[in-house]
């Protein structure tokens, strides 16, 4: 059986993996400085955001009490008055760490913030990370895949040891911060989380239950129907935006069955994984899109190609002399369901939300420290100071 690290339910969290002795209640003292932020407005939707604080301004500090006080997304979006049945929420932790390619916990604590108080509120929320090794069986296959993406690093490096017994625990941290905020958190050895959540997805689905992803991740548009919907963060417009079937259907003119086989054909840039048109220029997405669209998926397709023309010269003669190399593309990109877990009952329960606002506020309070303390290990360097020297 495969190792995996589990949080069964928030009173019970307390797996070897994820340790959770570290109080986020630091006894630190500063000034707050909040920025009041308010976005984009376009012709079709005036939306404001929260109170959030400028990464590059003197201070971290995010009122999350405040947050939940400011206007919500609109009711329409986030509850759909004609579905009855519950939702479950999935969150990809991962991806919710970056700002842009660049590690940042204050990413996470802010999308995390609008999440809680704007988009899930009091639906069972299950938070999923990245297993180690998750990725090494699609880079074995090929090794482009994700390749350009820096990894995020949980361990402390040299130039911070000034802040010892804190920095490095960033892990640790972002799991104690869901944990008291009563998110169950999972992570699988040798898994992706998105592997973990299409298993899940699976399971909720057959309680007759509704899914919502909450993720930036493309990957999961495989996943879309009538009852499986997903939640993007939009950086540009600093608030979470609901994607669903009708969206998908506007934005590619073909049904979500289609988005794995479409891309194996016209690839994946932001997983390094290269489309036809590297070796046939002229395979380009409208002609995919067509023949996907007839055939229904690549593997009708390619049998298909392999005994009768489906298409002019140059995407036959691309469908017969690259097929396995669309093929290893599917496997690559095709999410895997059959992942060693199995959903708990305690994941599905209404979530208590009292936490919401102390735990995310004394995260931000840890990163404001964290800050201090680098920029003073900074300053005493330049002046030719050795902070660790005895």
């Amino acid at each position: 059986m495969k190792a995996l690290a589990v949080a069964l339910s928030p009173t019970a969290y307390t797996q070897t993996c994820f340790p959770c002795n570290f109080s986020l209640s630091i006894p630190f003292t500063t000034k707050k400085s909040v920025a009041q932020v308010t976005i984009k407005k376009t012709e079709a939707r005036k939306v404001r955001t929260g109170v959030v604080a400028d990464e590059s301004s003197s201070s971290f500090t995010w009122s999350f009490h405040q947050t939940r006080g400011e206007q919500s997304l609109p009711e329409s979006e986030f509850h759909d008055k004609r579905a009855s049945k519950k939702r479950v929420f999935f969150l990809d932790v991962n991806p919710l760490c970056y700002e842009g390619n660049t590690p940042s916990l204050y990413s996470f604590g802010r999308w995390v913030s609008l999440f809680l108080s704007q988009v899930s509120r009091d639906d069972p929320v299950i938070a999923v990370f990245d297993g180690e090794k998750g990725s090494e069986h699609r880079r074995q296959l090929l090794p482009s895949y994700k390749a350009h993406r820096k990894k995020f690093l949980w361990h402390s490096s040299s130039s911070q040891r000034v802040s010892r017994g804190h920095v490095g625990r960033s892990h640790q941290v972002i799991t104690d911060v869901l944990r008291k905020c009563n998110v169950p958190v999972i992570k699988v050895h040798g898994h992706e989380a998105d592997d973990v959540v299409a298993t899940l997805v699976g399971q909720v689905l057959s309680r007759g239950l509704r899914v919502v992803i909450a993720s930036p991740d493309k990957d999961f548009k495989q996943l879309i129907s009538e009852d499986v919907q997903l939640v993007m963060p939009l950086p540009e417009l600093e608030r979470w935006s609901f994607y669903t079937l009708r969206h998908y259907r506007a934005q590619y003119n073909c049904d979500p069955q289609s988005d794995l086989s479409l891309r194996c054909i016209v690839g994946d840039e932001a997983d390094g994984v290269p489309g036809i048109q590297q070796m046939v220029p002229d395979f380009g997405r409208k002609t995919a899109l067509k023949l996907i669209k007839k055939h229904g998926t690549l593997e009708t397709l390619l049998n298909a190609a392999a005994v009768r023309t489906v298409g002019r010269p140059y995407a036959q003669e691309a469908l017969t002399k690259y097929a396995d190399y669309l093929r290893r593309n599917y496997e690559v990109l095709a999410l895997k369901r059959d992942v060693d877990i199995q959903l708990h009952e305690d994941w599905l329960v209404e979530r208590d939300t009292q936490n919401d606002t102390t735990s995310l506020s004394n995260f931000f309070k840890y990163l404001e420290q964290m800050k201090e303390l680098t920029n003073n290990y900074r300053s005493h360097s330049s002046n030719g100071l050795n902070p660790d020297r005895k």
